[in-house]
């Protein structure tokens, strides 16, 4: 990750990052906070993580991989499990399958030589009749209205919803290609906004901050490790100069 630092007021004005530090700020959400900055709002978190909720929420869908879904960070159900993506402590939760509630699930048709409960309380019935099983049913040992036998010969239902939410599922697995695009620099900002970058954002930015003399920036290349990703996580529920505050504060390993 190379930074652009001002000497004279010891701060990270802003960062030039790739895929790897981007999705790992994104992970973040995959933990219980991003449900709670869904509740509380982004505006009554007290570091930065409503920032990073607001970069997410505010990515074009041209820079998310495909196959991953920006609600799975915005409207998590439960925390990821720690590991998985390449470059990130936590790994990107899976998108969002629907499931289809309306329909049971197990069906049942009569079929001969079926094996039914005796009507006197013991031992069992076999039928040998000679219905087709037409009828399907939700519930095991319903009279078929064609032949009167106990329909429990268990169907398999297949879906043509649901075969494209597992080939869906079976693609994105557990989301390990992150979720923004590779090939393409973001602008992470000291207080952790994040947005794709440009030639122009980068002036505009230096405009933004009102440096009189660009003699008094550095630029400086760092290596994120396990360390510093925790110290990002920890004080990103607390502070609005995150950067500085972990790289600015402690000897980083260079690039």
């Amino acid at each position: 990750m190379k930074l652009l630092v001002d000497t004279k007021a010891e701060r990270v004005l802003y960062a030039e990052a790739g895929k790897d530090v981007v999705d790992f700020l994104f992970s973040f959400l995959a933990l219980p906070v991003g449900m709670a900055v869904k509740v509380l709002g982004k505006k009554s978190m007290v570091g930065c993580m409503g920032n990073v909720y607001a970069s997410v929420e505010a990515l074009d869908d041209t820079y998310v991989e495909a196959g991953a879904a920006k609600d799975a960070l915005l409207r998590p159900t439960v925390a990821s499990a720690a590991v998985g993506m390449k470059g990130s402590l936590f790994s990107l939760p899976a998108p969002p399958t629907p499931v289809d509630q309306s329909l049971p699930k197990k069906f049942f048709r009569y079929h001969s030589n079926n094996r039914s409960p005796s009507p006197f309380g013991f031992g069992v019935v076999v039928s040998s009749s000679s219905c087709e099983g037409e009828y399907l049913t939700d519930t095991c040992n319903w009279t078929c209205p064609s032949c009167s036998g106990y329909m429990n010969k268990e169907m398999s239902f297949l879906s043509a919803a649901g075969s494209r939410q597992s080939v869906q599922a079976e693609a994105t697995g557990n989301n390990k290609n992150g979720l923004v695009r590779s090939l393409v620099t973001y602008t992470v900002m000291d207080d952790l906004k994040v947005a794709p970058m440009s030639t122009i954002s980068g002036i505009t930015l230096l405009n933004t901050f009102g440096i009189p003399n660009i003699s008094m920036l550095m630029e400086k290349t760092v290596q994120i490790g396990y360390e510093e990703g925790l110290e990002i996580l920890r004080l990103s529920l607390q502070s609005k100069t995150v950067l500085t505050d972990v790289i600015l504060s402690k000897k980083v390993q260079k690039a």
